[in-house]
């Protein structure tokens, strides 16, 4: 009976790379010491196995004497590939029936289904990148913005990374001349200056502060930006969103408390995803339904990074709009006071509203001035920390360990303030270098790699 592990890194794996279902060509991927020899059983065309790396060959994939389909054949053998193992990328016609078929060919001859992330992960295990590049490789796939693939390809390509070993290297350095003192605790003797050691502690803590402030801006990158879209019955919210979404997406209707519960989209503007949720009129009402929605706007209110607040300059009058602006100031969430229907607008709540830092006058029904307000809206979520090249937080997993690096430095610099001894000293240090080494991979476990990997794809 063999004894090698599910999951094995000497099995040959084989999985689909291209999204499932009907399209043009389909691309299945092998990797694994057998992925040319395999492939090469079931292959009819030249022997794959005396071809050269990074070529391409056209054949037939065959079950015994039956032709599955014709297929072009990419080579690349180790290290010279992706994992750095021998892989073989399948392209063939895009039918589902023909990969499954192709597919079972493979498995028959030995190779194995992957499991998910297990390209990337073995990639990662044969030093191709380190664990955070990893992770980027899925926030790629996944990137739904310019700014999103912008900062994933930075991620991948190393430059968190690069910040991260440099901090890790400079406090290796201290931490081997403090484990070199307690060689020589006998002797009394002290090779690492802890004037330096406190200098190093705090550029170090500046750099992760700086690291983790970064992290809102990056979530923002990534997820989109939850933007609400909130105002009284009849302003135009609905309205606002469809000419935005450039489509119908919620129902139009003079009847107030038409919307009682919140619709939600995603539109991109300059770069950058923003989740719109209109949502029910705010007001006093007897109606329980619309009761809930006007609760249910007040909680997305609350959870929102942007409002745009929408005031009826036809309908709406200047004493209810002061008070809707404090009750916005006070809840300490950035908005945007747009002011709709401009074409029958009273001069004096116009004129209120003008008077607002940075508020936009609009007709959303023709869809007047909406790329002034786009720009405002651009402006509010202000991206020029991510445009100055600086390096920016976007997984959760990175922010987690830098905070607790951060407690344990400040702990460091707590020692050294109250003189405690080298050993609770460099205690305090490896558990600095441990957070630190887990986020690039030089620390890992098991159980932390099927977590990352669990999450991505089959076939990447």
């Amino acid at each position: 009976m063999s004894t090698k592990q599910i999951g094995s890194t000497e099995d040959t794996i084989v999985a689909l790379s291209t999204p499932p279902g009907v399209g043009a060509i389909a691309v299945i991927r092998l990797s694994g010491k057998d992925a040319i020899a395999i492939t090469n059983k079931v292959f009819k065309g030249k022997d794959l196995t005396k071809q050269d790396t990074h070529t391409i060959h056209f054949g037939t994939i065959r079950d015994n004497d039956k032709v599955v389909d014709e297929v072009l054949v990419s080579l690349f053998k180790e290290p010279k590939s992706f994992t750095k193992e021998n892989v073989v990328e399948i392209s063939c016609h895009g039918s589902p029936f023909i990969v499954k078929q192709l597919v079972k060919v493979l498995l028959a001859n030995k190779a194995r289904l992957a499991l998910p992330g297990e390209f990337t992960k073995r990639a990662f295990l044969n030093g191709q990148f380190d664990l955070a590049q990893a992770e980027a490789v899925a926030d790629l796939i996944n990137a739904d913005s310019a700014a999103a693939h912008e900062t994933a390809l930075k991620q991948m390509r190393g430059g968190f990374s690069d910040q991260i070993k440099q901090l890790r290297e400079e406090l290796i350095h201290f931490a081997s001349m403090i484990e070199l003192e307690l060689d020589f605790g006998e002797e009394d003797v002290e090779f690492a200056d802890r004037d330096d050691l406190k200098k190093l502690i705090n550029d170090l803590l500046d750099v992760i502060i700086k690291l983790l402030s970064s992290f809102d801006l990056g979530n923002v990158i990534k997820n989109g930006v939850p933007t609400v879209i909130a105002g009284k019955p009849n302003a135009g919210k609905s309205t606002l969103l469809n000419a935005l979404l450039n489509e119908e997406k919620a129902i139009v209707s003079d009847i107030a408390g038409t919307t009682r519960d919140f619709i939600e989209d995603e539109i991109n503007i300059g770069g950058v995803t923003f989740r719109f949720i209109d949502t029910a009129g705010l007001r006093e009402t007897e109606d329980k339904i619309e009761a809930m929605g006007v609760e249910r706007t007040q909680q997305q209110m609350k959870k929102a990074s942007l409002i745009i607040y929408m005031i009826d300059l036809a309908n709406d009058n200047v004493v209810d709009f002061n008070r809707d602006i404090n009750k916005l100031e006070n809840m300490g969430i950035p908005f945007i006071v747009v002011g709709n229907k401009a074409d029958s607008a009273q001069p004096d709540l116009k004129a209120a509203v003008e008077k607002v830092e940075g508020s936009v006058v609009i007709s959303a029904l023709s869809k007047e001035n909406l790329d002034a307000l786009k720009d405002r809206i651009l402006e509010v979520v202000n991206l020029d920390n991510f445009k100055t090249g600086d390096t920016i937080v976007t997984n959760i997993r990175h922010y987690d360990n830098l905070l607790k690096t951060r407690n344990a430095l400040q702990d460091v610099l707590n020692g050294l303030d109250n003189n405690i001894t080298g050993d609770f000293l460099a205690m305090d240090i490896r558990q600095s270098l441990h957070y630190l080494g887990e986020i690039t991979g030089e620390i890992t476990t098991d159980d932390l790699l099927a977590n990352i990997f669990s999450k991505f794809c089959i076939g990447k």
